[in-house]
């Protein structure tokens, strides 16, 4: 990779993004509005002594799943219009190579991410009273790195569709069984075998395992740092397995 052609493909996008007000609005305030329904649902619930509330339970682990749901969904479509608009085979003549491409959106949306899970977290904890054992700045470290990890995986589904259409359809088949065996709804040690196999697979399953040991632990735990080392290597994985499948344009 280039240094000084990353920063250039960086910029451009960040550009394009500060134009999309209908974009900027889903990245940074449609979190902080959906941790305002999850208060909603959970305020009234009853908390046993010693126990963390349920709304602290549920909010910690939503600070790394929406980030990671969103970025996933608007880069996916981003990176498709790129192709099918011929912005994507325009770019590739010039002296930028696929992974410049790639990692540039993988910053672009990491620093956009950054204002999301910075303002997400000023509302559940400043807003909604959110209490974790650990610091508010991991918390937000590991937010970004989740919305990071949406990015690429959306970079590299979006590799395999051909329409809008098609690439929204890889949410059900990509995020939603990370989502459901992450340990969110069931602790994964409980899980079926199989089962339990399918979530050590998934890197979704580590990010929420990192945000839960900040929730649980003052100072940092070597749990915390393999989960978000495995995250960070499922990065680089999926942008370079990427950058391997991206087709100039559309058939």
């Amino acid at each position: 990779m280039n240094a000084r052609i990353l920063a250039a493909t960086t910029g451009r996008i960040l550009r394009q993004l500060r134009h999309d007000r209908r974009t900027i609005a889903l990245l940074v305030a449609v979190p902080a509005v959906l941790l305002t329904l999850v208060y909603f649902m959970y305020a009234d619930q009853p908390t046993p002594p010693g126990q963390p509330s349920t709304f602290d339970r549920i909010a910690l682990v939503m600070l790394g799943i929406f980030p990671f749901v969103i970025m996933f969904l608007v880069t996916s479509i981003a990176m498709l219009r790129e192709r099918t608009s011929g912005t994507l085979e325009r770019l590739l003549t010039t002296p930028l190579g696929k992974l410049d491409l790639l990692f540039g959106y993988g910053i672009a949306f990491g620093l956009a991410a950054a204002v999301q899970a910075a303002v997400a977290a000023a509302v559940a904890y400043w807003i909604f009273d959110l209490d974790t054992a650990g610091s508010i700045a991991l918390v937000i470290g590991i937010a970004v790195l989740d919305a990071v990890l949406g990015v690429a995986l959306g970079l590299f589904c979006s590799a395999f569709a051909r329409t809008e259409f098609q690439a929204v359809q890889f949410l059900p088949v990509v995020v939603v069984p990370q989502l459901l065996l992450c340990g969110l709804f069931v602790a994964r040690d409980q899980m079926a075998g199989w089962l339990q196999a399918l979530s050590d697979a998934f890197p979704l399953s580590y990010a929420i395992e990192a945000l839960q040991e900040v929730g649980a632990n003052a100072e940092p735990t070597g749990t915390m740092w393999r989960d978000v080392a495995v995250v960070l290597g499922s990065v680089v994985l999926a942008l370079v397995l990427a950058a391997a499948t991206l087709r100039r344009r559309s058939g």
